[in-house]
């Protein structure tokens, strides 16, 4: 996910394809009712929200919209095919920055990495800015309730944290991605959080206000994919054994690698903002080794995120080197942008 390189001051995924649907001819019945009409895919989402500074989006399709999430709010809003944006779900005081966004159809919830950059002025305190990992997990088919807040950088107090992506296995577990330490953690359907992965002398700490371990998917053959921002490394992580994961061999540069989607179960697409590109990666080894099949450049607006659609892919533009660096005018239009491989 989020990847600039900002100062200690200052600081998916695959989502199952829209289904098509047809009214049929019932066999008793001459009058045949009406085909339901799937609006197509658009080519682009423009939408504009005074400073929201989005990060994650996933595409909902059972609500024909899209869920972006907030570095300046914490909320996680939505947005529809005409460019209107909304809040989705009830606001919260925990909701500091959010983050990353995982949409788990099987379980009707949605999740968000919740961290402090130093973004959201009401919200962002000493205590808390470049120390702060939590999911927050809201409830579809309930979106006024309130979210269920499980904390994460307790696990670590000594440490930076900053919760960043999510990944959801077939058991209900989420796995989240802490750039700021390099660790996974792993919360459960009851909502118990642990340290899934902590490895320090092999993967280092990242220099302050620098990005480690960032963009997260689970593979259905029983491990996660993690991309290392620093290094734009890609690591295969076992489930069932995370000591033992290794690197997939490329030799693409993915330096400031963002978001993963699992297009399917050998190719991978990768975001780079630094590279303002996204890169399709292919294996035939269950993912010990990787090459390109494509790229897409995005255009020089910060791209972070992936979603899936219908079949096609989005990336969301998200503008944060705007927010960061001071040198730019506050941005309020974003855009989510259909994904085409060269």
């Amino acid at each position: 996910m989020f990847s600039l390189q900002v100062s200690a001051a200052s600081s998916r995924r695959l989502v199952p394809a829209a289904v098509l649907g047809l009214l049929l001819l019932g066999s008793c019945s001459k009058d045949k009712e009406p085909d339901v009409v799937t609006p197509a895919a658009p080519a682009v989402v423009t939408f504009t929200q005074a400073g929201l500074y989005p990060e994650g989006v996933q595409y909902d399709a059972a609500n024909t919209r899209f869920l972006v999430t907030s570095l300046t709010t914490g909320r996680v809003g939505q947005v529809k095919d005409d460019g209107t944006y909304s809040t989705a779900f009830p606001d919260d005081p925990k909701l500091v920055s959010a983050i990353g966004l995982y949409l788990d159809e099987p379980r009707n919830r949605v999740l968000a990495a919740i961290s402090d950059p130093g973004a959201n002025a009401a919200r962002s305190t000493a205590t808390t800015q470049g120390k702060l990992a939590r999911l927050a997990i809201f409830n579809r088919s309930a979106p006024t309730a309130a979210p269920t807040i499980v904390e994460l950088g307790t696990l670590r107090p000594a440490l930076a944290h900053f919760a960043n992506d999510i990944a959801v296995d077939a058991q209900g577990n989420a796995y989240v991605t802490d750039s700021f330490s390099n660790l996974i953690y792993k919360v459960d359907p009851q909502n118990n959080a642990t340290v899934f992965l902590e490895d320090a002398a092999r993967l280092g700490t990242p220099a302050a206000g620098a990005f480690g371990f960032n963009g997260i998917v689970v593979h259905p053959d029983g491990y996660l994919l993690v991309a290392k921002s620093d290094n734009g490394v890609i690591y295969k992580v076992p489930l069932t054994n995370p000591a033992g994961y290794v690197p997939v061999a490329t030799t693409q540069n993915l330096m400031a690698a963002d978001g993963l989607l699992l297009q399917d179960n050998n190719t991978l697409q990768v975001v780079s903002n630094a590279q303002a590109k996204v890169f399709r990666l292919a294996t035939t080894n269950n993912f010990g080794a990787a090459t390109l099949s494509g790229t897409f450049a995005t255009k020089a607006e910060f791209p972070t995120t992936l979603t899936q659609r219908a079949g096609n892919s989005y990336v969301l533009y998200a503008n944060l080197d705007a927010l960061f660096s001071g040198r730019m005018p506050a941005v309020s239009q974003y855009s989510i942008n259909r994904v085409t491989f060269q």
